[in-house]
């Protein structure tokens, strides 16, 4: 099993208020900080650091531009790859000429490092972009087959129903031959169906949920992705899965980073935001059930003991991380995608994770051979 990296380029608040805009020095600080990071772990072997498409967030994922972050890493790394963790692909977020150009720019300013992840996004950002929720899955589908024709085809025209593109001649194209290899965001074992009937790598963003549950969603794309229809041109049978991860010497000191508090923000922030915009239709008592640890964070209460004792996290010295990585590899998880830089973690100790994944964990779970 690999290990990745995923930013979201986070800026918790509260934010300075020395500026009337006081995100502005937390978000410069992180892009700084997350770049130094990268490159760190470029050097210790690394995978592929994902980079998220989001926008309008507050606090979390302040990052609505991944291919001018991955443009800028491209020039100071040499091995990692470059993975666009997703380009939001309904048409509405951005026209597929435009996906199809920036995709392939990356790729050759990286000599063919680029990972290319697609989506579809929440009502929160579709709504804000126009996007039709309806038609936003077969958008997806029409959104790629087109970005791949532009990539195929010299001169490239269209008409449909939702698009129309006129003669011209898409350029650049990619470095890679025919393609980068193009994943899908999947968060139910539907959606994963979805990835591997279309060929596509699975992306799986289910967190915080029994490792059984995401068991169930590999074995569900595992089975699709046996006898695919191809989307693409590059077929891809993978799974990486990303967890929160926080690494450090002793247990002790992870807890006197602040590792809980940090946890705890980032499940209260995505808690919130996913109850607010994609299941304001359910009941007190099923929102409950959604995140049960929701109200004891509100009520100022860090359940340590059910953060602690998930599997979905990986927080410990280096036996711990790499005990709990193993759970994912025996899932058949080929690449565990860690989220290292969220919450209050400082910089200093995101190095610190960094390194010691890089030189004490990530030799023995690439050479560990799973149970599956």
């Amino acid at each position: 099993m690999k290990l990745d990296l995923l930013y979201e380029v986070d800026a918790p608040k509260p934010w300075s208020k020395a500026h009337p805009y006081g995100q502005r020095e937390a978000e410069q600080r992180a892009y700084r900080e997350a770049i130094e990071q990268i490159c760190l772990a470029d050097k210790l072997g690394f995978n592929t650091i994902w980079a998220v498409e989001h926008h309008f967030r507050e606090g979390r994922s302040h990052c609505p531009a991944p291919e001018v972050l991955l443009g800028a890493l491209s020039q100071i790394t040499e091995n990692i790859n470059l993975g666009f963790g997703v380009t939001l692909t309904p048409f509405g977020f951005t026209p597929p000429q435009r996906i199809a150009e920036k995709v392939a720019t990356t790729d050759i300013l990286s000599n063919g490092r680029v990972q290319w992840g697609t989506g579809r996004s929440t009502p929160m950002e579709q709504t804000a972009f126009g996007v039709d929720r309806e038609m936003s899955r077969p958008d997806w589908e029409e959104a790629i087959r087109i970005i791949v024709g532009m990539w195929r085809e010299e001169y490239f025209e269209y008409e449909s129903e939702r698009f129309s593109f006129p003669r011209r001649m898409v350029t650049p194209k990619p470095y890679q031959d025919p393609h980068p290899p193009c994943w899908m965001a999947a968060t139910s074992s539907g959606s994963a169906k979805v990835a591997g009937e279309n060929g596509l790598g699975m992306l799986s963003f289910s967190i915080m949920q029994p490792l059984e549950v995401l068991a169930q969603v590999i074995k569900d794309y595992r089975e699709a992705a046996m006898n695919p229809t191809p989307l693409t041109e590059v077929t891809t049978n993978k799974v990486a899965a990303y967890t929160l991860v926080h690494c450090a010497d002793t247990m002790a000191e992870a807890e006197a980073n602040g590792i809980w508090e940090s946890v705890a923000w980032w499940y209260q922030n995505l808690a919130q935001f996913t109850l607010e915009w994609e299941l304001p239709h359910l009941s007190d008592a099923e929102k409950e059930q959604s995140f049960p640890l929701l109200n004891p964070l509100i009520a100022g209460e860090i359940p340590l003991d059910a953060f602690h004792e998930a599997d979905m996290l990986v927080v410990g010295d280096p036996d711990q991380c790499l005990k709990k990585m193993k759970h994912y590899a025996d899932l058949g998880v080929d690449e565990l995608i860690c989220y290292v830089q969220f919450g209050y973690n400082s910089h200093d100790s995101v190095m610190k994770t960094i390194e010691l994944l890089g030189k004490e964990v990530r030799p023995e779970i690439e050479n560990y051979k799973p149970s599956l």
